[in-house]
């Protein structure tokens, strides 16, 4: 996804600036979705009001200069839909955590379980906080995203404590238990003799 179809998207939801769109980026209801800088929304923002598919207004603001605040158009709301009739490409999901976690054999067992213990807590924090929205979903969609993230981060939490009692260790070099080969290639059936 761009950021000027995020940025339709997050106005589709009522008027913001672009400060509240950066916000909502970051930590509100869009930041599972996209990164997004004040680099990247401002210039849409503008080319996108240029192009009719935003309104844009000032409002005071004591002591500060004007707050710009955008709307959606009829046209904006066509472009949107129009950029979300695609289908999406796949999740891209890196960690630093598991990365470590592949190679905890290498590491002090103390870090290691204080690694897993402050990932478990981040992860009951998080689902926390999307339980704590589930009330907030009122549409279907929001209820879907709702309920796709607490499936995800319940597993998640699950898996860690089951976990708890975790012992990295390294099999011997050249096993097969240790070796990387194969991973990344598909296993090809072999042709009956």
């Amino acid at each position: 996804m761009n950021v000027r179809t995020f940025c339709l998207g997050a106005l589709s939801f009522g008027d913001a600036s672009g400060y509240e769109i950066k916000k909502m980026a970051e930590e509100g209801l869009f930041s599972h979705f996209i990164e997004a800088s004040f680099g990247s929304i401002y210039p849409a923002l503008t080319k996108m009001t240029e192009d009719g598919l935003l309104t844009c207004r000032a409002e005071n603001q004591s002591g500060k200069p004007d707050k710009k605040v955008y709307s959606i158009t009829q046209e904006g709301l066509a472009e949107m839909k129009s950029a979300l009739t695609i289908f999406p490409r796949k999740d891209k999901f890196k960690s630093e955590f598991l990365f470590i976690m592949l190679l905890s054999g290498h590491l002090d067992e103390v870090h290691v379980r204080k690694v897993l213990e402050q990932r478990t807590n981040e992860m009951a924090e998080e689902l926390e906080q999307i339980e704590a929205c589930a009330e907030l979903a009122k549409n279907p969609g929001t209820k879907f995203v709702n309920g796709y993230g607490r499936a995800l981060f319940n597993a998640a939490v699950d898996y860690l404590h089951q976990q708890e009692n975790f012992e990295p260790g390294l099999a011997d070099v050249g096993s097969d238990e240790h070796s990387t080969t194969g991973w990344h290639e598909e296993q090809k059936p072999q042709a009956a003799e």
